[in-house]
Protein backbone atom coordinates (compact mmCIF):
# COMPACT_ATOMS: atom_id res chain seq x y z
CA UNK A 1 0.00 0.00 0.00
CA UNK A 2 1.67 3.39 -1.04
CA UNK A 3 1.56 6.46 1.36
CA UNK A 4 -1.09 7.80 -0.65
CA UNK A 5 -3.29 4.83 -0.48
CA UNK A 6 -2.34 4.36 3.72
CA UNK A 7 -3.72 7.89 4.04
CA UNK A 8 -6.85 8.06 2.32
CA UNK A 9 -7.54 4.76 4.49
CA UNK A 10 -6.83 6.47 7.58
CA UNK A 11 -8.92 9.62 7.12
CA UNK A 12 -11.84 6.85 5.64
CA UNK A 13 -11.64 5.34 9.31
CA UNK A 14 -11.57 8.74 11.14
CA UNK A 15 -14.41 10.29 8.93
CA UNK A 16 -12.47 13.15 7.57
CA UNK A 17 -11.90 14.62 4.32
CA UNK A 18 -8.15 15.00 2.89
CA UNK A 19 -6.53 18.74 2.98
CA UNK A 20 -4.01 18.88 -0.18
CA UNK A 21 -1.47 22.12 0.51
CA UNK A 22 0.27 23.18 -2.78
CA UNK A 23 3.26 24.96 -2.51
CA UNK A 24 6.28 25.91 -4.83
CA UNK A 25 9.74 24.56 -4.17
CA UNK A 26 12.51 27.18 -2.97
CA UNK A 27 9.87 29.70 -3.05
CA UNK A 28 10.71 32.14 -1.56
CA UNK A 29 14.18 30.66 -1.05
CA UNK A 30 15.50 27.17 -0.47
CA UNK A 31 15.78 27.21 3.16
CA UNK A 32 12.00 28.85 3.60
CA UNK A 33 10.27 26.55 1.81
CA UNK A 34 12.08 23.70 3.86
CA UNK A 35 10.97 25.36 6.67
CA UNK A 36 7.10 25.58 5.50
CA UNK A 37 7.26 22.13 3.84
CA UNK A 38 8.55 20.71 7.06
CA UNK A 39 5.53 22.57 9.14
CA UNK A 40 2.53 21.65 7.02
CA UNK A 41 2.03 18.17 8.35
CA UNK A 42 1.24 19.65 12.33
CA UNK A 43 -0.41 22.53 10.66
CA UNK A 44 -2.70 19.43 9.39
CA UNK A 45 -2.14 19.19 5.85
CA UNK A 46 -2.73 15.58 4.79
CA UNK A 47 -1.02 15.58 1.54
CA UNK A 48 1.57 18.07 0.47
CA UNK A 49 1.76 19.03 -3.33
CA UNK A 50 5.28 20.30 -4.42
CA UNK A 51 5.38 22.47 -7.07
CA UNK A 52 8.65 21.63 -9.25
CA UNK A 53 9.57 25.17 -11.08
CA UNK A 54 9.25 25.74 -14.57
CA UNK A 55 9.88 28.33 -16.85
CA UNK A 56 6.50 28.30 -18.96
CA UNK A 57 3.93 26.93 -16.56
CA UNK A 58 0.72 26.77 -19.38
CA UNK A 59 -1.75 25.84 -16.32
CA UNK A 60 -0.74 27.94 -13.38
CA UNK A 61 -2.27 31.72 -13.05
CA UNK A 62 -0.08 35.08 -11.95
CA UNK A 63 0.29 34.03 -8.00
CA UNK A 64 2.11 30.48 -9.25
CA UNK A 65 3.96 31.69 -12.20
CA UNK A 66 5.58 34.26 -10.31
CA UNK A 67 6.28 31.79 -7.35
CA UNK A 68 8.43 29.74 -10.23
CA UNK A 69 10.17 32.96 -11.17
CA UNK A 70 10.93 33.35 -7.66
CA UNK A 71 12.05 29.88 -7.56
CA UNK A 72 14.15 29.94 -10.37
CA UNK A 73 15.77 33.05 -9.82
CA UNK A 74 17.52 31.75 -6.43
CA UNK A 75 18.73 28.88 -8.90
CA UNK A 76 15.93 25.86 -8.08
CA UNK A 77 16.70 22.96 -9.89
CA UNK A 78 14.77 19.26 -10.30
CA UNK A 79 17.78 18.03 -8.02
CA UNK A 80 16.76 20.47 -5.07
CA UNK A 81 13.28 20.47 -5.13
CA UNK A 82 13.94 16.13 -4.49
CA UNK A 83 15.77 17.23 -1.65
CA UNK A 84 13.08 19.15 0.12
CA UNK A 85 11.17 16.01 0.12
CA UNK A 86 14.48 14.12 1.31
CA UNK A 87 14.23 17.07 4.21
CA UNK A 88 10.99 16.30 5.14
CA UNK A 89 11.39 12.25 5.03
CA UNK A 90 13.87 12.43 8.04
CA UNK A 91 11.70 13.30 10.42
CA UNK A 92 8.35 12.18 8.77
CA UNK A 93 7.63 8.92 6.95
CA UNK A 94 3.94 8.72 6.16
CA UNK A 95 2.95 11.64 4.41
CA UNK A 96 2.63 11.53 1.24
CA UNK A 97 4.40 13.96 -1.50
CA UNK A 98 3.31 15.05 -4.92
CA UNK A 99 5.30 16.37 -7.23
CA UNK A 100 3.60 18.80 -9.20
CA UNK A 101 5.12 20.09 -12.42
CA UNK A 102 5.76 19.83 -15.95
CA UNK A 103 7.06 16.89 -18.05
CA UNK A 104 10.30 18.65 -19.69
CA UNK A 105 12.76 19.16 -16.74
CA UNK A 106 11.98 15.19 -16.15
CA UNK A 107 12.05 14.12 -19.68
CA UNK A 108 15.95 16.40 -20.15
CA UNK A 109 17.02 14.37 -16.53
CA UNK A 110 15.81 11.08 -18.10
CA UNK A 111 13.14 8.90 -16.94
CA UNK A 112 14.60 6.28 -15.40
CA UNK A 113 16.89 8.23 -13.47
CA UNK A 114 13.99 10.76 -12.59
CA UNK A 115 11.83 7.88 -11.30
CA UNK A 116 14.90 6.43 -9.36
CA UNK A 117 16.25 9.71 -7.98
CA UNK A 118 12.04 10.78 -7.06
CA UNK A 119 11.45 7.37 -5.40
CA UNK A 120 14.56 7.46 -3.06
CA UNK A 121 13.70 10.88 -1.87
CA UNK A 122 10.27 9.86 -0.37
CA UNK A 123 7.92 11.03 -3.87
CA UNK A 124 5.07 9.08 -3.79
CA UNK A 125 3.20 10.80 -6.65
CA UNK A 126 3.20 12.65 -9.63
CA UNK A 127 0.49 15.17 -11.34
CA UNK A 128 2.02 16.29 -14.68
CA UNK A 129 -0.11 18.22 -16.25
CA UNK A 130 1.26 18.34 -19.72
CA UNK A 131 1.29 14.98 -20.78
CA UNK A 132 -2.34 13.76 -21.90
CA UNK A 133 -3.20 9.89 -21.26
CA UNK A 134 -2.31 9.12 -25.06
CA UNK A 135 1.46 9.83 -23.31
CA UNK A 136 1.03 6.98 -20.93
CA UNK A 137 4.37 5.32 -22.00
CA UNK A 138 6.26 8.36 -21.79
CA UNK A 139 5.97 9.05 -17.75
CA UNK A 140 2.74 7.13 -16.16
CA UNK A 141 3.74 3.35 -17.24
CA UNK A 142 7.26 3.79 -16.01
CA UNK A 143 6.33 5.92 -12.41
CA UNK A 144 3.61 3.26 -11.57
CA UNK A 145 6.14 -0.08 -11.91
CA UNK A 146 8.73 2.58 -9.99
CA UNK A 147 6.10 2.35 -6.93
CA UNK A 148 5.01 6.00 -7.77
CA UNK A 149 1.43 6.99 -8.21
CA UNK A 150 0.40 8.51 -11.11
CA UNK A 151 -2.34 11.11 -10.73
CA UNK A 152 -4.41 12.78 -13.55
CA UNK A 153 -6.75 15.71 -13.53
CA UNK A 154 -10.21 15.65 -15.12
CA UNK A 155 -12.13 19.16 -16.09
CA UNK A 156 -15.35 20.64 -16.32
CA UNK A 157 -14.89 20.18 -20.16
CA UNK A 158 -14.10 16.28 -19.56
CA UNK A 159 -17.11 14.66 -20.55
CA UNK A 160 -18.33 11.22 -20.45
CA UNK A 161 -16.82 10.04 -23.24
CA UNK A 162 -13.55 11.27 -22.56
CA UNK A 163 -13.13 10.77 -19.05
CA UNK A 164 -12.94 6.91 -18.86
CA UNK A 165 -9.57 7.54 -21.21
CA UNK A 166 -8.87 10.06 -18.04
CA UNK A 167 -9.02 7.03 -15.65
CA UNK A 168 -7.27 4.50 -17.18
CA UNK A 169 -3.73 3.88 -15.75
CA UNK A 170 -4.78 6.95 -12.84
CA UNK A 171 -3.61 5.97 -9.47
CA UNK A 172 -3.45 7.41 -5.63
CA UNK A 173 -6.48 9.89 -6.61
CA UNK A 174 -8.17 12.12 -9.23
CA UNK A 175 -7.69 15.67 -9.25
CA UNK A 176 -11.00 17.53 -10.22
CA UNK A 177 -10.31 21.33 -11.79
CA UNK A 178 -13.50 22.70 -10.63
CA UNK A 179 -12.78 25.63 -12.67
CA UNK A 180 -12.51 25.67 -16.51
CA UNK A 181 -9.16 28.20 -16.96
CA UNK A 182 -5.80 28.74 -14.74
CA UNK A 183 -5.11 28.35 -10.88
CA UNK A 184 -5.72 31.61 -8.93
CA UNK A 185 -8.71 33.52 -10.94
CA UNK A 186 -12.31 32.32 -10.47
CA UNK A 187 -13.63 30.36 -7.05
CA UNK A 188 -14.57 26.88 -7.02
CA UNK A 189 -18.85 26.92 -6.54
CA UNK A 190 -19.83 23.97 -4.63
CA UNK A 191 -23.18 23.60 -6.49
CA UNK A 192 -20.98 23.20 -10.07
CA UNK A 193 -18.78 20.83 -8.55
CA UNK A 194 -20.70 18.53 -6.45
CA UNK A 195 -22.79 17.14 -9.68
CA UNK A 196 -18.96 16.66 -11.55
CA UNK A 197 -17.64 14.86 -8.35
CA UNK A 198 -20.92 12.34 -8.16
CA UNK A 199 -20.48 11.77 -12.22
CA UNK A 200 -16.84 11.08 -11.87
CA UNK A 201 -17.34 8.70 -8.70
CA UNK A 202 -19.60 7.27 -10.61
CA UNK A 203 -17.02 5.74 -12.61
CA UNK A 204 -14.12 5.25 -10.66
CA UNK A 205 -13.61 4.39 -6.94
CA UNK A 206 -10.55 6.60 -6.64
CA UNK A 207 -10.88 9.06 -4.21
CA UNK A 208 -11.84 12.90 -5.78
CA UNK A 209 -10.14 15.90 -4.90
CA UNK A 210 -11.22 19.08 -6.24
CA UNK A 211 -8.40 21.97 -6.40
CA UNK A 212 -8.47 25.49 -8.40
CA UNK A 213 -10.42 28.09 -7.16
CA UNK A 214 -10.53 27.31 -2.86
CA UNK A 215 -9.22 30.37 -1.33
CA UNK A 216 -10.81 30.55 2.72
CA UNK A 217 -11.22 27.70 5.00
CA UNK A 218 -15.26 28.04 4.28
CA UNK A 219 -14.79 27.14 0.67
CA UNK A 220 -12.06 24.52 1.86
CA UNK A 221 -15.23 22.88 3.89
CA UNK A 222 -18.10 23.42 1.41
CA UNK A 223 -15.81 21.86 -1.35
CA UNK A 224 -14.75 18.96 1.36
CA UNK A 225 -18.31 18.13 2.07
CA UNK A 226 -19.51 17.06 -1.93
CA UNK A 227 -15.89 15.29 -2.46
CA UNK A 228 -13.20 13.68 -0.81
CA UNK A 229 -10.81 16.14 0.08
CA UNK A 230 -9.85 19.95 -1.16
CA UNK A 231 -6.84 21.41 -2.78
CA UNK A 232 -5.25 25.08 -1.99
CA UNK A 233 -2.40 26.47 -3.72
CA UNK A 234 -2.98 30.16 -4.68
CA UNK A 235 -3.91 31.57 -1.37
CA UNK A 236 -1.17 29.81 0.35
CA UNK A 237 1.84 30.87 -2.20
CA UNK A 238 0.09 34.43 -2.08
CA UNK A 239 0.74 34.86 1.57
CA UNK A 240 4.31 33.29 0.98
CA UNK A 241 5.05 35.93 -2.17
CA UNK A 242 3.71 39.01 0.33
CA UNK A 243 6.60 37.65 2.36
CA UNK A 244 4.88 36.43 5.81
CA UNK A 245 6.74 34.55 8.17
CA UNK A 246 6.55 31.09 8.19
CA UNK A 247 4.38 31.04 11.38
CA UNK A 248 1.41 33.03 9.63
CA UNK A 249 1.62 31.10 6.72
CA UNK A 250 1.44 27.99 8.45
CA UNK A 251 -1.38 29.34 10.65
CA UNK A 252 -3.14 30.23 7.49
CA UNK A 253 -2.35 26.59 6.20
CA UNK A 254 -4.30 25.01 9.68
CA UNK A 255 -7.18 27.28 9.18
CA UNK A 256 -7.47 25.88 5.86
CA UNK A 257 -7.00 22.48 7.15
CA UNK A 258 -9.47 22.87 9.75
CA UNK A 259 -12.16 23.87 7.64
CA UNK A 260 -11.67 21.14 5.09
CA UNK A 261 -11.64 18.64 7.94
CA UNK A 262 -14.76 20.23 9.00
CA UNK A 263 -16.36 19.26 5.58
Amino acid sequence: MSRIDAKFADLKARGQKAFVAYVMAGDPTYDTSVEIVKGLPAAGVDIIELGLPFTDPMADGTTIQLAGQRALAGHMTLDKTLNIARELRKTDDTTPIVLMGYYNPIYSRGVPKFLEQAAEAGIDGLIIVDLPPEEDEELCLPAQAAGINFIRLATPTTDDKRLPKVLTNTSGFLYYVSVTGITGTAAAQTADVAPEVARIKSHTDLPVIVGFGIRTPEAAEAIASVADGAVVGSAIVEKIGAGESVADVLAFVKSLADGCHRG
